[in-house]
């Protein structure tokens, strides 16, 4: 059985208009992993912006990983922004997580990467976190002005 770790991601902005609370984001993954009998390792809660992997609760998630090689683990998430808001990084990200055996999942938004054309559905969804974030902070920049 995979060590499996439940990883929320919110910012403030997003809490508040989106919706995207921890504990929504909490509930929802914990029933997934009742559904799905998966057995959870570890919570961990980020409250930082998804633009970069630079990130505190991220980097110590890593460090863990990193220190348990060549155990299967499996990090869940509600959305595909929740992971990444920044298309190049994701893709960089998926491919040094997929390397050491991570696999990675979005509950709301699932990949079946074992299905080439699942790619497209991916490219959309990171494409689309981070056309959000750009348009953020272009309205935050007119805002200023």
């Amino acid at each position: 059985m995979p060590a499996v770790y439940l990883y929320i991601r919110v910012s403030t902005d997003e809490q508040a208009v989106k919706g995207y609370s921890q504990r929504s984001q909490l509930e929802r993954l914990v029933r997934y992993c009742k559904s799905n009998n998966l057995n959870i390792t570890e919570t961990i809660f980020e409250d930082y912006s998804a633009k970069t992997f630079n990130r505190p609760a991220w980097n110590k998630l890593m460090t863990k990983i990193k220190s348990q090689k060549n155990s299967p683990c499996m990090i869940l998430f509600t959305f595909w922004d929740r992971f990444s808001r920044n298309i190049t990084d994701a893709y960089l990200m998926l491919e040094k997580l997929r390397k050491i055996g991570v696999s990675l999942q979005a509950i709301d938004q699932q990949i079946d990467f074992s299905i080439t054309e699942s790619k497209i559905i991916l490219a959309i969804y990171l494409a689309t976190s981070e056309v959000e974030n750009d348009k953020r902070s272009r309205n935050v920049s007119l805002g200023m002005q």
